[in-house]
C-alpha cells in the first residue's frame, strides 16, 4: 500500500478480526480510521487506542449498526466533522 497521510478510511465491522486488519493495514499506510462495529467496550478501546499508538495516526470508534441508514449516516458524519473528509471505504461488516 502506498502511503495514505493525510487520507482518512472507515472499515465497517472493523473492531476485530479481518476488518481490524485492513484498519490496521491503513494507520501502518498513514490515514485516519473509522472503525466501526460491535463489541466491549474496553476491547474497542483498546484496538482503537493501539492504533493511535503503533502508528502514529487518529482513529475513532462508531458503533453504527449497518442495517440502519440514520446510524451509517451518524458514522460518515463522525468521519467528516473529526478528520475533515472521508477518502476510503471498505464495506466489511458481515449482516
Amino acid at each position: 500500500m502506498g502511503t495514505l497521510s493525510g487520507k482518512t478510511a472507515v472499515v465497517t465491522g472493523s473492531t476485530s478480526g479481518i476488518g481490524l486488519a485492513y484498519a490496521r493495514a491503513f494507520a501502518s499506510a498513514g490515514a485516519n480510521v473509522v472503525i466501526n462495529g460491535f463489541g466491549a467496550p474496553a476491547d474497542i478501546e483498546k484496538e482503537r487506542s493501539a492504533i493511535e499508538k503503533d502508528f502514529g495516526v487518529k482513529a475513532v470508534h462508531s458503533p453504527a449498526d449497518m442495517t440502519k441508514p440514520e446510524e451509517i449516516a451518524e458514522m460518515i458524519a463522525l468521519g467528516e466533522k473529526t478528520y475533515g473528509s472521508m477518502d476510503v471505504l471498505v464495506n466489511n461488516a458481515g449482516i
